[in-house]
């Protein structure tokens, strides 16, 4: 689906900021923060005027709209990534590298935890975030 779509479907304003915003996350695939998201639109130079505050705006709307979604890196500043097919995250504590997985037999104990569960019927979602040393720091 093309971002100019999903930013109408969402009753969003199509701006070449917002356009730019999402052409960041889909082309790095990381998990990033507005800093790293402002850095990089000052690169562009029709882009430069965009200020820190509008990009911290965007983020917040982007993802109270289901575009994006906060991911649990362990870093002080908060971090998105599109919220596009589910998925974990392994983080390596040294140089904050990031690896997407998934795991079917993960899903299918969370599944089991919550039916044994006294006070819940089901949940709405949940994130696994791994965090060690990737083999380069290892």
């Amino acid at each position: 689906m093309a971002f100019s779509t999903l930013l109408k479907e969402n009753g969003l304003k199509i701006t070449p900021t917002r356009i730019a915003i999402l052409e960041i996350f889909k082309s790095l695939k990381i998990p990033l923060d507005a800093q790293a998201i402002w850095s990089s639109l000052k690169k562009d130079r029709t882009l430069k005027k965009t200020n820190e505050a509008t990009v911290y705006r965007t983020l917040t709307s982007f993802e109270k709209n289901g575009i994006l979604k906060q991911v649990n890196v362990r870093k002080e500043s908060v971090y998105f990534e599109l919220d596009t097919k589910h998925h974990h995250h392994i983080v390596c504590t040294n140089c904050d590298t990031v690896e997407d997985f998934e795991n079917k037999e993960i899903e299918k104990a969370l599944e089991r935890i919550v039916s044994k569960a006294s006070k819940f019927k089901n949940i709405k979602e949940h994130s696994v975030e791994l965090f060690g040393l990737c083999r380069a720091c290892a």
